[in-house]
């Protein structure tokens, strides 16, 4: 395994030297990318929303504001249908999903039939692929009365269209906003996804996107005084809308739309020239301005309102026709505000309503105090485990810190040419990456040293630790990659950012391993020659260690048991401190801009606004303040106007750095989802365990993961750290990293079980987990390096996550020695008595030759 041919070694470099040249991109400014030659890559690191600020929008389009705009469509065009065709009728009314109208003459009813058959012919679905559909049915529950009801699949066709329809028009609108490289993507079935990068006023975003911009010209009703119409009944086919002053005043408005939105062609925020006062001109196509110049020749004298989402903004009186198609809107616009109104009526109205259920919004200050973090602490964690694999292993240390450094140096790689998003749980992957790609190199190194303790030659050892380790090194990865893969499809934002730098490192782990690893070594071999391996300047674990683990199981299983019991009962009696990703609410971090803040004057100061439990606490630096507001039981919309009250009272004395906002329908999806990832990823573990070793080892592995899950909950709830989705991306990476340990130790189980078949059973583990012992120290030694420099200088929005990282790393280093071990023996993996008539199979000399199968 040691000989390489030219072409092997072409193809090794090739590769490191292919991902230097994608990485170093990422060294340089923009100007200077963009000087480079067209054929050079230039292509970075897509940053994420948590590192260079922006703002994360899920929208969702109200199913039952288009069944109601639905119903009203179908309610004008049977009116209009009726009376084309001359036909009576009374009743015409909407309620549910259905309209029905009665026909007033017998004789007429098929007439009327006939009329309205457009209503229901198929239309083509063409979003779906499922051929033409029916919107409504026709149902006659009594003679001469007419039912039209909404089918789902014309209601779900409507919401479909919706979708796309609304991205269009969000497209339209963001991009007017002239924002760099914004995302705006369906997800599900009734909700866009929009992520602008570097916003400086998300706020503006908000009411850009908030707003549906239904833009219409209705007559004033003069017939009666408004009041009158409020106080009694307003005549049929009026209703009473209201301005937007303050305070509001109401007006009596027909429902008859003259010319809407669709029928502009041009808006632009201008001044009036005889008052020099912000308003929005506009100007009509050619079937919009002769509907509004027949309009104003027929109401000359009388008032018009120009309303937009129901609100009167004015209504001016016509003193003459306007027939040149164009005109201007006015109001108590300010720059900005006529600015956006004419953005919004460029891009056009969204088909309905749109509901922010989530929000997650990073200033630009923060974004830059994370890059600058995580860089650090990236750097400290590399300083850390480089020098502790120096002193470890010597010069074998320097071939494998070569290895680290090209690891990192690929991720970052694959990272730019895939266009992955690198976020703050990204950098933490990274920094996990780099701890625990350590653990291929050890776990080959140990193998090494064991193989030339029992006698074989320098490169026999070398070429037989490659050889005995590849399956070891392939099973424990690809458990980690299965928890990986499973984060990525089941969680969401930041949390697959995470899974995607540690599918990628994983990969780039295995490939460093047996192929730049063994070809250095091969070349230290061939042009040093040397006689022994080198010795690093610490031995940790002393070789050929007898500790009696399984003397200890009976402890072991009793304090395991009696943590795990306590945790359930505590998860069960005490209320863990869920964030909002899965309570719902809004947290909201700010900092002072001008000395210390005074969390007792916020919390004051939010305790007058009526929105519930509110929670103020330091976060970080003196400066800076966490505020959380429970969620409301308003529902969605309710969590916006949280944001919008606490912004009004604050955005004086503090600059908004983080704001996130989930609401209820969107909470209880993602703790589905959390509760899913942990299942999914177990079962799969199960399989593959199963498949590539014995049930009684899949079962043990996963009983044994369940066991650090569990602890890993406890530790929330006994802490009180914050519950949230980064908490599920740290159990399911430890879950990853105990399997990863577990394989290890069980591989070595199942080579010992074919190499020794008359040894008792503990005897056999005992033996396997001290020829494991080394590696499993070093491995979880770095892996701790690098995420206690991650915990002390990675900043305070990732400091509990990698906590519970540090935590569930020693749980599950201990889970891999004292509960999947002696798991084995409550399974009876192997017979009791089953060594009693072959007691020298049960001696080991510490010289012993192994066999070669």
């Amino acid at each position: 395994m040691l000989y390489f041919s030219r072409w092997k070694t072409i193809s090794i470099w090739g590769v490191v030297l292919l991902g230097v040249i994608f990485a170093i991109p990422n060294l340089f400014s923009e100007s200077f990318r963009n000087s480079l030659p067209g054929w050079v890559p230039d292509r970075p690191m897509t940053l994420g929303l948590d590192l260079q600020g922006g703002s994360h929008i899920l929208l969702a389009v109200d199913r039952n504001d288009l069944v109601n705009e639905r119903l009203q469509t179908v309610r004008d065009d049977i009116r209009t249908l009726l009376r084309d065709a001359k036909i009576g009728y009374t009743g015409l009314s909407g309620t549910g999903t259905s309209v029905q109208v009665r026909i007033r003459e017998a004789n007429e009813v098929e007439k009327a039939k006939t009329a309205l058959a457009t209503l229901t012919q198929p239309v083509t679905n063409s979003l779906f692929g499922t051929g033409a559909i029916s919107e409504l049915t026709l149902e006659e529950p009594e003679q001469g009365l007419l039912r039209y009801t909404l089918t789902e699949a014309g209601i779900n066709y409507r919401m479909s269209s919706a979708v796309t329809q609304s991205i269009e028009v969000i497209g339209r609108r963001v991009n007017e906003l002239g924002t760099t490289e914004p995302t705006i993507q369906r997800q599900g079935a009734d909700r866009v996804l929009v992520q602008v990068p570097g916003l400086q006023d998300p706020q503006r975003l908000k009411d850009i996107l908030g707003q549906t911009a239904k833009l219409t010209f209705q007559m004033v009703d003069q017939s009666v005084p408004v009041q009158e119409a409020i106080q009694g009944r307003p005549p049929a086919g009026s209703s009473v809308l209201y301005s937007t002053d303050d305070p509001p005043v109401p007006y009596l408005i027909e429902d008859r739309v003259i010319v809407s939105g669709e029928n502009l062609t041009d808006a632009q925020a201008t001044f009036d020239q005889r008052t020099n006062e912000p308003v929005v001109s506009f100007r009509f196509d050619g079937k919009g301005a002769a509907r509004f110049g027949q309009a104003t020749q027929q109401n000359v004298g009388k008032l018009f309102a120009i309303i937009l989402d129901n609100q009167v903004i004015s209504a001016p009186r016509i003193n003459e026709p306007i027939l040149g198609g164009s005109g201007q809107i006015s109001g108590n616009f300010t720059p900005e505000s006529a600015n956006d109104l004419a953005v919004l009526l460029r891009a056009g109205a969204l088909p309905a309503d749109l509901t922010i259920v989530e929000e997650r919004t990073v200033g630009p200050s923060l974004g830059a105090d994370s890059v600058a973090a995580g860089e650090f602490a990236a750097i400290i964690a590399g300083i850390l485990v480089v020098a502790f694999m120096l002193v470890a292993y010597g010069t074998l240390g320097i071939i494998a810190n070569v290895a680290l450094a090209a690891n990192v140096i690929l991720i970052i790689a694959i990272l730019s040419v895939l266009g992955a998003t690198l976020t703050m749980p990204g950098i933490a992957g990274i920094v996990l990456t780099v701890g625990m790609a350590v653990d291929s190199n050890v776990i080959i190194y140990e193998r090494v040293r064991e193989e030339r303790r029992w006698g074989r030659s320098l490169v026999q050892s070398l070429d037989q630790g490659f050889a005995r380790a590849l399956a070891t090194i392939v099973d424990a990865n690809f458990t980690t990659f299965i928890a990986a893969v499973i984060l990525f499809y089941m969680g969401t934002g930041p949390v697959k950012g995470f899974a995607v730098t540690l599918a990628i490192g994983i990969v780039t782990t295995v490939f460093t391993a047996f192929t730049l690893t063994r070809w250095m070594i091969a070349f230290w071999l061939k042009h040093y020659k040397p006689k022994e391996l080198p010795n690093g300047l610490i031995r940790f674990i002393p070789d050929d260690t007898k500790l009696p683990f399984m003397s200890w199981r009976r402890y072991a299983f009793t304090l395991s048991a009696t943590a795990s019991l306590a945790a359930v009962i505590l998860f069960f009696s005490v209320e863990m401190n869920y964030g909002i990703d899965f309570r719902g609410g809004t947290s909201i971090e700010v900092q002072s801009k001008d000395g210390p803040a005074d969390s007792a004057a916020v919390r004051e100061v939010l305790n007058e606004l009526n929105m519930g439990d509110v929670q103020v606490q330091e976060f970080g630096s003196d400066r800076d303040l966490l505020i959380r507001v429970e969620g409301q039981q308003a529902g969605d919309n309710a969590e916006q106007s949280v944001v919008e009250k606490v912004r009004l009272s604050l955005e004086d004395s503090y600059d908004f750095r983080r704001v996130e906002s989930v609401g209820p329908t969107v909470s209880s999806e993602l703790a589905w989802a959390g509760t899913m990832g942990i299942l999914a990823s177990l079962v799969a573990m199960l399989i593959y365990i199963w498949f590539r070793f014995e049930w009684q080892f899949g079962l043990g592995a996963v009983i044994a993961t369940v066991h650090d899950v569990t602890m890993m909950v406890g530790l929330y709830v006994v802490s009180g750290l914050e519950f949230n989705l980064t908490s599920i991306a740290a159990i399911l990476t430890i879950v990853g990293y105990s399997i990863n340990d577990t394989v290890v130790v069980y591989d070595r189980v199942r080579e010992n079980l074919r190499k020794y078949k008359k040894m008792p059973i503990e005897q056999l583990l005992d033996l396997s987990m001290n020829q494991t012992l080394s590696r499993t120290v070093l491995t979880g030694v770095t892996t701790l390096l690098a995420l206690i420099a991650l915990y002390l200088f990675g900043g305070e929005v990732i400091r509990s996550f990698t906590f519970a990282m540090i935590f569930g790393i020693l749980v599950g280093t201990y889970s891999s020695i004292f509960v999947a071990g002696p798991l084995l023996i409550l399974f009876r993996l192997r017979p009791e008595g089953s060594g009693a008539d072959n007691k020298d199979d049960a001696k080991l000399p510490t010289t012993a030759q192994p066999s070669q199968t």
